[in-house]
C-alpha cells in the first residue's frame, strides 16, 4: 500500500518544520551575559575615566570577560584596583570570570574598565558605548551613561 501525502499537508509538515527550527536557532542566540547598571564615571580635562557594570551570566558554565573596546575611547581595559597595606594601585588584568547563574560587579575600588583617550569630547548626561568579548565567544555591545563623580551610585 502506498501513501500519497497531498501537497498541503506536506507543505504543513515544512512549516511545522521550519519554525522549530527556527525556534531552536533563536534560542542559540540568546545572549548567556548580560549587563545591567552600565555607568562610566567622568572625570574632567581628558583624564581617563571608569566604566561600571554588573555581567550577569544566564549560562550553566563561567565565563570570561577577556577584552573590552570602544569607538568612543582609543584605550579600553580591564583594570582592578588592588590594596598593597596602606597603598593602592591599579593593574591591567586578561580577564575576569563571571560564575555559571551567578554575576559579577564592576565597582569603584575593584575591578573597572580603564577607558583612555576620548575619541570625541565626553560629558556629565551622554551615553558611550562599550563592546565586551567573552570567552566563549558572544560580544556585547552596550551603552554606559557618563555621571559626574557626585553622581555616582
Amino acid at each position: 500500500m502506498t501513501i500519497k501525502l497531498k501537497p498541503f499537508a506536506s507543505l504543513a509538515g515544512a512549516l511545522v518544520l521550519s519554525f522549530g527550527v527556527a525556534s531552536a536557532a533563536h534560542a542559540a542566540d540568546a545572549h548567556a551575559i548580560s549587563i545591567k547598571d552600565a555607568w562610566v564615571r567622568w572625570l574632567p580635562n581628558n583624564l581617563p575615566a571608569a566604566g561600571y557594570a554588573t555581567l550577569v551570566n544566564a549560562s550553566d558554565k563561567p565565563i570570561d570577560l577577556v577584552d573590552v573596546s570602544s569607538d568612543d575611547y582609543g584605550d579600553a581595559m580591564l583594570h582592578q584596583t588592588v590594596s598593597n597595606g596602606s597603598t593602592q594601585k591599579m593593574v591591567m588584568v586578561d580577564k575576569l570570570t563571571v560564575p555559571a547563574h551567578g554575576q559579577v560587579a564592576i565597582t569603584p575600588g575593584g575591578y573597572h574598565l580603564m577607558l583612555e583617550d576620548a575619541k570625541h569630547k565626553v560629558a556629565p548626561g551622554d551615553t558611550v558605548h562599550l563592546t565586551l568579548k567573552f570567552s566563549d565567544g558572544e560580544t556585547l555591545s552596550a551603552p554606559f551613561a557618563v555621571k559626574a563623580p557626585g553622581q555616582a551610585k
